[in-house]
């Protein structure tokens, strides 16, 4: 295997439809909430709604502190007060009618509550918690990966553990260079496989410090008797740090994507 039969293998894509959303965690995060947002639809089509927000106050000033995630926000975050050019935290709003109109003004969510734009905030909410979601997709995307691979190993009838801490690894040394948790161990009868897995969708500088730092990895390792890294990534991503993987080719003997993956699992099927 080469490098550029590696880059000219590299797959478009690891996503799955169940990827895209993970619906039961978006409904729960509402679930969480829907009280106080079903009271907050009190200020809805309201014409006055700094009066509404100050009888509303008044009979319950709590329902006010989910207010963020109406801005798709879930911390309290640091922000700077146009007027007052202060640093104010985002649940200072909350704690007063009028600060809470003030908040309510300068996002503009009083202009979306005022002209109808919003019938629910429960549905709002919904729809709010399924785009700040797709932000998840990159770990799942990272699970996916580490799925696939499973079952390669599996079907090939290839032992192997996962999420193993290099501490838990017999014979590797207490006073190892690097505390980390390994994807997936194999053990032959002649090596223990080291294996961290990563599939990157887009470029960045990211893919860079990767590759450096699993090169330096894998010099450590691979001096160790008995012991070799493998690491099996994949995506279009690398295409934009195309360079420094093909450094990082050089130093790593055991490097694999989705496609190549077969050289490997031919190669320690001989070592069980």
């Amino acid at each position: 295997m080469d490098f550029k039969e590696f880059m000219d293998s590299l797959t478009i894509t690891n996503s799955t439809l169940d990827s895209l959303v993970d619906i039961v965690k978006v409904k729960n995060n509402v679930t969480e909430i829907e009280i106080k947002l079903n009271q907050l639809n009190f200020l809805l089509n309201k014409s006055d709604l700094k009066r509404a927000v100050q009888d509303l106050f008044k009979q319950n000033k709590d329902c006010f502190s989910v207010l963020n995630v109406l801005c798709a926000v879930r911390d309290n975050r640091a922000t700077i007060d146009k007027e007052s050019k202060e640093i104010i935290y985002l649940s200072e709003y909350f704690k007063t009618p009028d600060s809470i109109f003030h908040f309510l003004t300068e996002t503009g969510l009083a202009n979306l509550f005022i002209n109808k734009n919003l019938t629910n905030l429960v549905d709002y909410v919904f729809g709010v918690e399924v785009g700040l979601d797709t932000n998840a997709r990159k770990n799942r995307g990272g699970s996916v990966m580490e799925a696939l691979i499973s079952k390669a190993f599996t079907d090939n009838n290839i032992p192997f553990s996962t999420e193993v801490r290099d501490r838990e690894i017999v014979g590797f040394p207490d006073n190892s260079f690097d505390k980390k948790k390994y994807d997936f161990i194999i053990k032959t009868t002649k090596n223990t496989y080291l294996i961290e897995t990563n599939f990157y969708n887009g470029g960045g500088s990211k893919l860079n410090e990767v590759a450096r730092s699993y090169t330096d990895l894998a010099n450590n390792i691979n001096k160790l008797d008995g012991f070799e890294f493998v690491w099996i990534t994949d995506g279009l991503g690398w295409q934009d740090a195309k360079n420094k993987l093909q450094e990082a080719f050089k130093h790593i003997p055991h490097i694999y994507n989705l496609t190549t993956l077969s050289e490997f699992i031919e190669n320690i099927t001989k070592e069980l």
